[in-house]
């Protein structure tokens, strides 16, 4: 859909519906952006616990090295955590100039290790027990109760977040830019065992390389729902960025192909080259959004985690503790935030994950009352029954 076109349908639709809601008076001009990775991304080599001898002992082959003299090594945060070294030149710059936190241990009770029942879980942000709306999503519910609330979602379809009582307009970002394998390359090294005793065994090994390949993308693609790829976030962070100034508030895009079982890599490859597109995205966002970035926030989230330990295949597997990133000119970054405990197998959720520390209802509930100026009673409306937890995040 086109500006212009978008703009036009806009003027027809309204921004809420409902009545006899007690809306919220939020700071001028605050805005807030949730970016969902969707396939679980790989959060210990993103925010690298460089303290944890237990870390390096788990992960003999895809460990980021801790901080030293080596291009390849954690950049140092502080005595217990470093970043990865490809987010140098775009995310650690926000960090130091305290426009970035991160909340480590983070995600919800959910325990299905599913990536759509957990995603749906987190963006309906309703309670595990009872019966669960599947038409009502956490940032629609907070869209109700904002005064002047303009959500937007940058994606293709509305998500599970953003349905509900409040329209909301969407507009998709599609520039997918996934790699995949060359058939050329795959028959030029094929024709040249032709004739040779290897003949047979190269050709079955393309073959079952094909076959898990496609296994893999397809795996990748169901876990990502269509989102976006981290290389098509990148570039339309810019244009993300200038609706959330003007006219948009409250704000969902997704960024798919974080399902790391295969060869994940360490300090390069594959996650290497993911989160080093998304650090170019946000970074690029942030630039872009100009004054308004004092007012706005961005939070990253994902489903779960992964597993602490490395998999057979150089890879991790379905896990449940995570890390969110917190970014915003008006954030007071440049730490990690909320409960934390050390890393070693002794506390290690059953024996495999790391635990959740921080409940994201709370956290968000916390951090909602400061961005928009929510009462309790409006944080019931956006996640009943929870008790909000202020972690100091703005």
């Amino acid at each position: 859909m086109k500006r212009r076109h978008l703009l036009q349908s806009m003027a027809s639709i309204p921004l809420a519906v409902g009545s006899a809601r007690l809306f919220a008076a939020p700071a001028a001009g605050s805005r807030f952006l949730l970016v969902f990775l969707r396939g679980a991304y790989d959060c210990c080599s993103l925010l690298v616990p460089t303290a944890s001898s237990f870390y390096y002992e788990s992960r003999p082959d895809i460990a980021i090295a801790r901080p030293g003299a080596d291009a390849n090594a954690a950049l140092p945060l502080d005595a217990d955590w470093g970043l990865h070294p490809v987010l140098r030149e775009t995310i650690l710059p926000l960090y130091q100039r305290r426009e970035l936190a991160f909340v480590a241990f983070a995600g919800t009770d959910d325990t299905t290790r599913s990536h759509f029942e957990t995603q749906d879980t987190i963006e309906m942000g309703q309670p595990l027990s009872g019966t669960r709306n599947y038409h009502s999503g956490f940032l629609n519910r907070l869209a109700g109760v904002v005064n002047g609330a303009a959500p937007m979602a940058f994606t293709a379809q509305i998500p599970l977040s953003l349905q509900g009582r409040v329209q909301v307009p969407n507009m998709a970002l599609r520039a997918v830019g996934r790699s995949n394998i060359d058939p050329r390359q795959s028959r030029l090294i094929a024709s040249m065992y032709q004739g040779n005793a290897l003949a047979s065994r190269v050709d079955e090994g393309f073959t079952v390389r094909d076959q898990v390949m496609r296994d893999l993308e397809s795996e990748m693609q169901a876990s990502g729902r269509n989102a976006v790829s981290a290389r098509g976030f990148g570039a339309e962070a810019h244009r993300i960025a200038r609706l959330m100034a003007d006219p948009y508030n409250i704000g969902f895009v997704d960024v798919g192909g974080w399902d790391t079982h295969v060869n994940q890599g360490g300090a390069q490859g594959y996650l290497a080259n993911r989160l080093s597109e998304l650090g170019q995205g946000l970074a690029a966002f942030a630039q872009e959004a100009g004054p308004a970035w004092r007012n706005t926030t961005v939070v990253v989230v994902s489903e779960f985690g992964r597993t602490f330990r490395q998999n057979g295949n150089h890879g991790t597997d379905h896990g449940h503790g995570t890390v969110y990133w917190v970014l915003g000119g008006g954030v007071r970054g440049g730490r990690i935030a909320g409960e934390q405990q050390r890393i070693e197998q002794a506390t290690l959720f059953q024996n495999r994950d790391l635990p959740v520390l921080n409940e994201y209802r709370a956290v968000l509930a916390g951090l909602f009352r400061r961005q928009f100026g929510l009462t309790d009673a409006q944080l019931g409306q956006v996640f009943a029954g929870v008790t909000p937890r202020d972690i100091g995040l703005i």
